[in-house]
Order: structure tokens, then sequence, then C-alpha cells
């Protein structure tokens, strides 16, 4: 368009025309647009702190978004290492709900759940889907060797725990024993990380390190898994079921038992059938008062499925209050706007303009202003995810955060909303 035919278009009678008439093709649209760039323009500083507003809150969505999605993966992946094969026994409160906070502020809290033993797991066994088992306690303890410590998880696994747990591959000598499981023999098997602090490169296997100044003997090393989220998988050793419980926790039940299936298909029926035995095995006849919880990796990814979903909108919302903040914000801004111009919009209808035809204009100078701000903060929070996922890979932590299609359309949508929502009413 030429110098003159763009004064043309912004001549006081065309100005007001198209607040009188309203908008009726493309090209009195882009006027009206380019009215608000350039009413935007005059208000540089204004402007560009009320975009900083969006662009954090915008920002935030990304990122709380693709941390959500990163997270969830990573986490499916975990069940995913184990296959779909296998169910899981663990111990509940009695009278609630396994996912209810009543049991889980129970058993954070210690309280004890003594009624899950091995017999049950050899009674488990019997039922015909049931391919191996594995009972299981976890503890935190100090290794030393020489006069280098280090605090680890102990695991207390039988040995068929490796055919349960694939990534279980020893690399270095075996891991223990039937005979060192039945004699609660002080063997350990331990992760590369706990290897290397101790042996560096020399031999591990035979040589005795201490847990609770008792000596145990190395009798096999692990290979190197790496860091998942905010767990060490090389900072781990696994020793007997009954030593551990014997001579480390001085106790005779479990926290869990796993059960790998021979037949999936079968999987729910099997889940069933465990629960009947278990009742059977702790005489219980009224299902509200199991004081255990069966659950099979399909039921374990769906409800993790549903926790993070949950998490997510939880976190959405929290950083919603930032474009909360922004739009009021916007709402200040509009609202001097609209005081500074008083003079502007008296004159405007005197020569025939109409309230729609205001309120469009203020409303397309709130909706730009955000719409800007969106933008920014989609491509400041697509930047800010992968640095952010660079910084945690190079901590170790193997996270891939990834920008959801979702996320960007969300994102999007916060910001037209909070611009209509913020500019409509001093608009009005």
């Amino acid at each position: 368009m030429s110098e003159h035919q763009d004064d043309k278009y912004f001549s006081m009678k065309n100005y007001f025309k198209y607040f009188r008439f309203g908008i009726r093709s493309p090209h009195e649209w882009s006027v009206v647009f380019r009215l608000a760039f350039r009413n935007l323009r005059m208000n540089k500083i204004r402007t560009a702190l009320t975009v900083i507003g969006i662009v954090i809150g915008i920002m935030s969505v990304i990122i709380v978004m693709a941390g959500g999605a990163g997270l969830k993966n990573y986490v499916m992946g975990q069940v995913d290492i184990f296959g779909t094969d296998y169910i899981q026994v663990e111990v509940k409160v009695p009278g609630v709900s396994d996912m209810s906070s009543e049991n889980i502020s129970g058993r954070g809290t210690g309280l004890a759940i003594t009624t899950l033993k091995e017999k049950d797991a050899e009674a488990v066994a019997k039922i015909p889907n049931i391919r191996t088992w594995s009972a299981g306690n976890v503890d935190q303890e100090l290794l030393s060797f020489n006069s280098v410590n280090k605090r680890v998880m102990i695991f207390g696994v039988n040995p068929s725990y490796v055919e349960i747990d694939r990534q279980i591959q020893p690399v270095e000598g075996a891991f223990f024993s039937e005979g060192d499981e039945a004699g609660a023999a002080q063997v350990a098997v331990i992760g590369a990380g706990v290897k290397k602090s101790f042996f560096g490169e020399g031999d591990a296997v035979g040589k005795n390190i201490k847990i609770k100044d008792q000596n145990y003997r190395v009798t096999g090393v692990l290979k190197e898994r790496g860091a998942g989220g905010f767990f060490n998988f090389d900072d781990v050793a696994y020793v007997p079921f009954k030593t551990l419980n014997k001579k480390l926790l001085g106790i005779d039940y479990a926290q869990f038992i796993t059960f790998k299936v021979k037949d999936t298909a079968r999987m729910e029926e099997t889940a069933v059938d465990i629960r009947e035995t278990m009742r059977r095995e702790h005489d219980i006849t009224d299902p509200n008062k199991d004081d255990f919880a069966v659950m099979s990796a399909a039921e374990g990814k769906d409800m993790i499925d549903k926790v993070f979903g949950t998490i997510n909108y939880l976190l959405l919302a929290l950083t919603s209050i930032s474009l909360l903040v922004g739009g009021v914000g916007i709402m200040n801004v509009m609202y001097v706007a609209v005081t500074e111009r008083t003079r502007e919009i008296g004159l405007r209808k005197a020569l025939g303009a109409t309230n729609s035809g205001v309120l469009r204009q203020f409303l397309f100078e709130a909706v730009i202003v955000t719409f800007l701000g969106g933008v920014v903060g989609i491509v400041f929070g697509v930047i800010s995810t992968y640095l952010l996922n660079n910084f945690l890979i190079r901590l170790g932590y193997m996270l891939q955060f990834s920008v959801p299609a979702g996320s960007i359309l969300t994102a999007v949508g916060f910001s037209v909303f909070t611009g209509l929502i913020f500019g409509i009413y001093p608009a009005w």
C-alpha cells in the first residue's frame, strides 16, 4: 500500500466509518488491527510490561505440562521394565481403599502392617497361572569398605527376583542362590555405583563389605543402569530376603510380594484368584477389611495415568495464577488507556461511532497484547524446556521433557481467553 493510500485509510472519515457501520471486509479488519497496534506503540513501556506478565504465565504452562508429560513417560517406562506379566501384592491399612489418603498417610508415617508373610506367597504360588514370585522389603543403610562409607538402598528379595526385574544383570560374579536365601547368608549383590565407590576398577567379588557393622561377602556386581527420576539404580545393594529381615530389620513379614504370571490374557482372572487366596490365608470374610492390595501392571499404569492427570490439572491451576496476575495487568492498562482517551472516545461518538465499535477497538488492543505475550511465552517455554531437559540429563536424571501439542493449544487458548476476559470490561 502506498503512503497516499495508507493516509486514506487512516483518514478521519474512514477511521470513524468502521466504528459506525461495523467491519464488513478483510481490509477493514486490517485497519482496525493497525489502529490497535498504533495505539499500543504509543505506550511501548507499558505495553511491554503487560506482555511480560503474560509471557511468564504462558512459559509456566508450557514448562509444567512438558515436565508432567516427561515424568509420566519416565514412570510408565519404569513400569514397562518389569513387563506386563506381573501382579504385585502390597500391605494396606485395613478398612480403607488402596489409593486413599488414609492408606498412603498411614504407611508414610510408619504404620506397620505385619500380616504379609512368605507363606502367603507360597499359597498364592499354587494358582496355576503363577510362574514365579519374590517377597521383598526395602531398607536404607550405611555401607562401608575400609574407610569409605556410602548410604544406599538395600533390597531384600528372593533369588527368583532376577526373573521379575529384567534389568538386574550381573556383569561380575552372580546373584545370590537359593542356598544363601534358605540359610540367611550374609551375602550381597551391589550396584555399579557402589562398586566404583568402594573398589574403583578393581575386583569386588569375594570381598567383604560392612552393613550395620556386619561383614557381607560380595557375590556379584550389577550392570550399570543409571539414574532415573531422583533415584540412582546403581547405588543399591540386594541381599537375601531372610537375611534383611532377620539380621538387619529384625522382622518376619514382607512389604510386598511380586508374582510373575504365565498367561497375561488371564491377568484379571488371576488377580481375582490371588485376592480370594489372600483372604483365606488371612481369615478375611469382608473385602472392606483387606489388609493387602492386589495390583496388576495394567492396573498400575492406569492408576499412574489418573494420578498424573490429577497432578497436571492441579499444577495447571497453580500456574494459571501467574496468568491471572497478567490479566489484572491488562485490565489496569486498559482502564488507564480508556481514561487517557476520553476525549478521543467522545469525538468518535460525536462523529457517529457506535458503542460496539468503540468496544471492539479497545478489545482488539487487549487481545493483541495477550496474543503477543502468548507467542513469545510459547517460544520461551519451549526453549526453557529444552535447556531444563539438558540440565537434568547432565545431572544424571534421565527425564525426557517433551512439549505436547496440547500444551501449545492450551497456552494459546489461555492467552486469548485472558485477553477477552480481562479486556472486555474496561472496553465496555
